[in-house]
């Protein structure tokens, strides 16, 4: 894409009013013309995201395919039936034939009992729960997911996922142990606390990119490591996150008007957490399609040249951006702390959520309704693949070899058109 002509942006549904000017107090210096090779170089690394994150969804559907395609033939290859049966292939290839059928058939059945319905058993409560178990899982996911693909239509790489998860499920927990207050101001309070600390983190990258043009994959990553050394520092004082007399790094557990109530009843582990999430879907939606700031992020998104001539303050967009998503990543932090682990603040409650939602954002091609689903099929991994483990004796590593090649081939647009025959998408 060349910006030589400053096309001005495309505004389909676009508010009428606000667009225009933006006048703000950030220094607007990030992708400044006079950058030279690091512009160009930024262009191209933006052209490329923007194919990434918003892709053709048929492409992602295929990459999802793909990517199972492969898992069952890795599932095949290491099962003792299949191997055994390959030593007599030729004299009988049916045994061959179903030894592959029952192992692959027999796993990918396991995790269905384990992600949406157990048949095995008679008790309805028993039946349905592995569908609250995914509904669990995605519920951080698909926070982590909006976080990272609102930067994304900004062609930012958020990255920093798990330092804003960290100090925000930190940031909560303190509250959440550390306080004495009636359920109703002290579960919205951490809350608010976790998103506020998450959005600083985050701000912080915004704000350097927006200064000193920094790019935000190294600013992120180096935060990651910040952030993971001051929870680690804030566990080993008691003052701060340390339990008294323990050893280990691990805080109090949170006190019960800080946890997050169940929907369904004490006997499902599905929390506030996973409500929280859907209403962020839709709050991100409509500040991405029916708000100003919305229009804003997609038109610094598609060209931050075109949009600065329009009269977009692009170092400001950049900021509140990563805040935004910072804030959203923080919720995660707070679900995982006062929700599904909420025994204490430890230096894993991030649960490599923070990376996967980079995986979640590219599947859901960064819109609201896709990272939504991206973030159930990706809870329906780990729920599920906790049983084949147990039931198939497959490890569950194999989830995430599968969600790793999603990643591959999501990353290989022309890859996954070229084993279809797909058509090149067309330019936008």
């Amino acid at each position: 894409m060349s910006d030589s002509r400053t096309p001005q942006p495309e505004k389909p549904d676009a508010p009428e009013t606000g667009a225009g000017t933006d006048t703000g107090t950030i220094t607007d210096t990030a992708d400044a013309p006079d950058a030279g090779s690091n512009d160009t170089r930024g262009q191209r690394s933006r052209s490329v995201l923007r194919e990434i994150a918003s892709g053709d969804p048929l492409a992602g559907v295929l990459a999802v395919f793909l990517a199972v395609f492969v898992g069952s033939v890795m599932i095949a290859a290491t099962d003792e039936s299949v191997r055994e049966a390959a030593g007599y292939l030729t004299a009988r290839p049916s045994d061959f034939v179903t030894a592959v059928w029952e192992a692959i058939s027999g796993a990918y059945t396991a995790m269905f009992r384990g992600a949406i319905f157990n048949y095995n058993v008679d008790d309805p409560a028993l039946q349905w729960r592995p569908l609250t178990e995914t509904l669990k899982f995605a519920g951080p996911l698909i926070l982590g997911g909006l976080g990272v693909g609102l930067a994304f239509r900004a062609a930012l790489f958020n990255i920093g996922g798990r330092g804003q998860m960290l100090i925000a499920g930190g940031a909560a927990g303190w509250i959440g142990f550390q306080l004495d207050l009636p359920l109703i101001v002290h579960l919205p309070l951490a809350i608010l606390v976790g998103m506020a600390f998450g959005a600083l983190w985050g701000g912080i990258a915004g704000l350097l990119k927006a200064r000193t043009g920094a790019h935000e994959v190294i600013v992120t990553i180096m935060l990651n490591y910040v952030a993971y050394y001051l929870l680690f520092y804030a566990l080993t004082r008691e003052w701060l996150l340390k339990t008294p007399g323990s050893v280990n790094p691990k805080s109090p557990p949170m006190k019960d008007s800080a946890t997050l109530p169940t929907v369904l009843g004490d006997q499902f582990n599905l929390r506030l957490g996973f409500v929280l999430a859907l209403v962020a879907v839709g709050v991100v939606w409509w500040l991405l399609n029916r708000s100003t700031l919305g229009y804003r992020i997609r038109a610094v998104g598609e060209n931050p040249h075109a949009a600065r001539a329009a009269g977009i303050n692009v170092g400001k967009t950049y900021t509140v951006v990563m805040m935004i998503a910072g804030s959203l990543l923080g919720l995660a932090g707070v679900n995982q702390v006062l929700g599904t682990v909420s025994s204490g603040v430890s230096l894993d409650l991030d649960a490599s959520i923070g990376f996967d939602a980079i995986t979640v954002a590219l599947l859901g091609r960064s819109r609201p309704l896709g990272i939504l689903a991206a973030g159930l099929l990706f809870g329906a991994f780990k729920a599920g693949g906790f049983t084949m483990q147990t039931s198939e004796n497959i490890s569950v590593d194999l989830v995430l070899v599968v969600q790793s090649l999603i990643v591959l081939f999501l990353a290989a647009p022309p890859l996954v058109r070229a084993i279809f025959r797909l058509p090149a998408q067309e330019a936008k």
